[in-house]
């Protein structure tokens, strides 16, 4: 997983992850770019991707997943959707989220003229039930902690309504 101290400690198991844009620069601000992000959940969940829960804000998103081979579902999803990203800004022409990309990028990443994510997952293995409804709270009450939404079913790009009974906008699995 990159130069990131943090590690997988069984892929096979469920994780807490916390993936961050470089610098934390507000780009999840328009449907598209949260679709960029979905969709690709979406396709890494029939390739065998299990997905508990989400949120995406405009900077950051967290998930708890789980796949056989966890380390390189992350590094897939990252990869495709930095690239997702950076053709979506560059076919909009935001010229000033792309040039701060190319400003904040790594000295190390000199194959690409940007950096989308900033390196590492920071993952947690859910060690229990107990952890597992945590992590799960904790992701769906981010919104509401911020201010942006009252209620947590209120914000659609996380996992919450399916946790209410309500339709989500990405399938998520609720058995542990």
């Amino acid at each position: 997983m990159g130069r990131s101290r943090y590690k997988i400690t069984d892929p096979k198991l469920p994780h807490f992850i916390t993936l961050t844009v470089l610098h934390w620069i507000p780009v999840f601000t328009r449907q598209e770019t949260v679709n960029i992000l979905l969709d690709s959940l979406r396709f890494l969940s029939k390739d065998g991707l299990k997905v508990y829960a989400y949120v995406v804000l405009e900077n950051h998103c967290h998930f708890v997943v789980q796949s056989t081979a966890l380390d390189k579902d992350i590094a897939r999803y990252k990869s495709y959707t930095a690239k997702q990203m950076i053709q979506y800004l560059s076919n909009n022409n935001v010229r000033q989220v792309l040039e701060q990309l190319a400003f904040y990028k790594k000295a190390h990443k000199n194959d690409r003229a940007y950096q989308f994510w900033q390196e590492g997952v920071h993952p947690e293995l859910i060690q229990n039930d107990e952890m597992m409804r945590q992590k799960i709270d904790y992701i769906h009450q981010n919104p509401v902690k911020r201010g942006y939404v009252d209620d947590v079913t209120h914000w659609r790009y996380s996992s919450a309504r399916n946790y209410a009974g309500q339709e989500g906008l990405l399938e998520v699995c609720q058995q542990w």
